[in-house]
């Protein structure tokens, strides 16, 4: 197999370890429908494309990765998407109402953005598995009590069971970032229930995280309006999904 050629644009770091790479497609078991983002060079793609079990689509807005991919490849524009994924409507662009999964190795500037994006497509993104700088792994994968915990965590973590799978150094990318990458694998789980509306428990939840050091009877001010509510007595990492929700229903009953 030809070793693909790394580059650097747009805050990303390309991984030039094959092992590692094949270790990342292997990790997904998701729906058959795929979308890669930001393949580059296609080091991820070259095993996808292995893998009979998928319907792979791309979506890179790096002008000179899109030709690479078009010419080595044979990619058209309804499977690689010169475009950025960020401003993509993914049900129009795919074709599908139904169910599919997300996987690539995220540049390290918009990953979180990446993250939100899924949440808002969370009735059809079946599995994520993702490369992102590992601390943004560590915290969306952290429970309630931990300094990494944040609203990230508590978002996804209302939807997906998260499993931070292994962690990839440094050498293993052209060029080389100066922190370690982690990869990560979100399912998404059927059986999680908010109970409430999904935009109010998204404003409780990051209204809490704003102020995180105070208690929740404080931090929660601008939207409590003086209601009494569940653990107000807590901070924000402390609590789980199911408790925020709680405390959505409590402040917006009618919602």
């Amino acid at each position: 197999m030809e070793k693909v050629k790394a580059k650097k644009h747009l805050g990303q770091h390309f991984l030039k370890d094959l092992s590692a790479a094949k270790r990342i497609t292997e990790l997904y078991q998701g729906p058959k429908k795929v979308l890669e983002i930001g393949p580059g060079m296609g080091v991820l793609t070259q095993y996808l494309r292995e893998r009979t079990d998928l319907d792979l689509y791309l979506v890179e807005i790096d002008k000179e990765s899109v030709a690479y991919l078009q010419h080595q490849y044979g990619y058209t524009d309804e499977k690689l998407f010169d475009a950025d994924f960020l401003q993509m409507n993914l049900s129009e662009r795919l074709n599908t109402e139904g169910d599919f999964g997300i996987i690539g190795n995220f540049p390290y500037n918009i990953s979180s953005q990446i993250f939100f994006k899924v949440l808002d497509y969370r009735d059809q993104v079946k599995e994520v598995v993702g490369m992102v700088q590992k601390e943004v792994g560590v915290r969306l994968a952290s429970k309630p009590g931990n300094k990494d915990y944040g609203i990230l965590s508590v978002l996804l973590q209302a939807f997906y069971d998260i499993e931070y799978s292994f962690t990839v150094p440094p050498g293993a990318f052209d060029p080389p970032p100066k922190v370690d990458s982690g990869v990560i694998r979100l399912v998404r789980n059927m059986d999680k229930k908010l109970d409430c509306d999904y935009k109010k428990f998204k404003l409780v939840v990051k209204t809490a995280f704003n102020q995180r050091r105070k208690m929740l009877s404080n931090a929660l001010k601008p939207v409590s309006a003086q209601q009494e509510f569940p653990y107000a007595n807590k901070r924000a990492e402390q609590l789980d999904y199911l408790q925020f929700a709680e405390i959505t229903r409590v402040l917006f009953p009618n919602q």
